[in-house]
């Protein structure tokens, strides 16, 4: 008999905690991984479940977590009285669950669908356990809550470090916190979890104990060390950012492109590489990045909200703001920065410019420290640039402003008015020559200069 692994899941997410030891007045679950909060990062690996419901347990006045797990439901969980209370306090959504119900940790982002899954099937497996408890083994168990197997390897109890023999403390098998529970006995659970412990909290793995008692089995998931990995601190943040980039560079590779120096490379969460992609070392992708085949992406660039096409090359040292398009084959040089502006296919930007507001056409060549002065202190204004347009080096483009196709812009000029296709734009002054004068001035400056030290 195969396991039933299509019966409905409901989610619990624990995410109450304030997180004090972050020293942050945003709470812990809402800090970011990858451009990511960690609340969200565990609804979506939940979401290979399509659970059919999921509720999120916070605290009073977290309004920020509610409206990030948005449409998930929220339950408010006063006072913090224990893991166990704090799915109690999601009771109410519970009403009339069937299949199973998952418990999992917000402050654990890394945890991965694959396991979830595995949770789920061991639920529904033939012998049908009362209860699922994720395992782990951990380099250095240190005071993690042991893991205690009967000889048919089912979970026999879960040991508190404190609380452990000598012999107990030897097991390398930890409780990694997430658990699944069969929908229907999980009430039964809860009403008998007792707080008569030295905090006088009430713990969910109690809930191991009570199922055992109650006849039913209890089984065991283990998953990786890294995917279990809980985030109280600044600096567990910080390792948990490491193990999710090193998992985004390694999918950023199997899917095709080439990372010249992975270990430099940032990713965000939601990053999209074509294949054939090449990219150099310390590049930063921020959220909202799309990046199609055959693009070469050179060192020391930064990514966010932009896309590029096949083809195109940008950098090194170039800066891609949220709304910047770049057009197949297109050319984005060394200190570039566009935001919000399309550059047309096989345009290029060298260097040292700005474009930001701005509709570049195909085949047009921006000249180094070209502007686009998109804004007068109140409004945004577009500039518009025809295909096969040259704009000469230094040139000021004062928005609303529009050159033609095949237009020419001189160098130097600040270009406040329309250019016509085709046209020559030139807005310097006339050259003026003095022959002999820098001389004269020198000469001047020198006996000013004398005449003071004689004084």
């Amino acid at each position: 008999m195969t396991p039933d692994v299509s019966a409905p899941t409901t989610l619990v997410i624990l995410a109450a905690g304030q997180g004090t030891r972050m020293k942050s007045r945003q709470p812990k679950v809402m800090h970011r991984l990858a451009g990511r909060s960690m609340i969200r990062h565990v609804l979506d690996a939940a979401a290979a479940l399509s659970p059919r419901l999921a509720v999120v347990v916070v605290a009073p006045g977290m309004d920020q977590v509610a409206a990030e797990v948005a449409p998930a439901l929220t339950a408010v969980q006063e006072p913090a009285l224990g893991t166990a209370h704090a799915v109690a306090a999601a009771r109410a959504h519970l009403a009339g669950a069937q299949g199973g119900v998952l418990v999992l940790f917000g402050d654990t982002p890394l945890i991965t669908a694959e396991t979830l899954l595995r949770l789920r099937q061991a639920l529904a497996a033939p012998e049908r356990p009362g209860v699922v408890v994720l395992g782990f083994r951990p380099a250095d168990p240190l005071a993690y809550g042991r893991l205690v197997l009967d000889s048919d390897g089912n979970l026999e109890r879960i040991v508190e470090f404190g609380e452990a023999t000598a012999e107990e403390r030897t097991i390398g098998l930890c409780n990694a916190g997430a658990m699944a529970f069969d929908a229907e006995l999980l009430p039964h659970l809860l009403d008998g979890i007792r707080n008569d412990n030295a905090k006088g909290e009430y713990y969910l793995t109690d809930a191991v104990a009570l199922a055992r008692a109650m006849g039913r089995t209890v089984a065991m998931v283990e998953g990786d060390a890294d995917e279990v990995l809980g985030v109280n601190s600044r600096a567990e943040l910080a390792v948990a950012e490491a193990v999710l980039q090193k998992r985004l560079r390694q999918a950023a590779m199997d899917g095709g492109a080439t990372l010249t120096d992975p270990g430099s490379v940032q990713f965000s969460w939601d990053t999209r590489l074509g294949r054939d992609v090449v990219i150099g070392p310390n590049v930063v992708f921020g959220p909202g990045v799309v990046v199609a085949d055959d693009v070469e992406i050179k060192a020391f660039c930064h990514l966010e909200g932009a896309q590029v096409a096949s083809g195109a090359v940008i950098g090194p040292f170039a800066r891609l703001r949220p709304g910047a398009e770049i057009g197949q084959d297109a050319h984005i040089g060394n200190f570039v920065e566009i935001k919000k502006a399309s550059i047309g296919p096989g345009a290029k930007v060298n260097h040292l410019s700005y474009v930001g507001d701005a509709e570049v056409g195909a085949k047009a060549n921006i000249g180094a420290g070209t502007i686009t002065c998109n804004y007068d202190g109140f409004d945004k204004h577009l500039t518009r640039i025809g295909a096969g347009a040259f704009i000469g080096s230094n040139t000021a483009l004062v928005a609303p402003v529009s050159v033609g196709d095949g237009a020419i812009i001189g160098a130097g000029s600040v270009v406040a008015r329309d250019v016509a296709a085709d046209a020559l734009a030139v807005t310097r002054g006339d050259h003026v020559e003095k022959p002999g004068w820098a001389a004269r001035f020198r000469a001047a400056k020198a006996r000013l200069k004398a005449a003071k030290a004689r004084e």
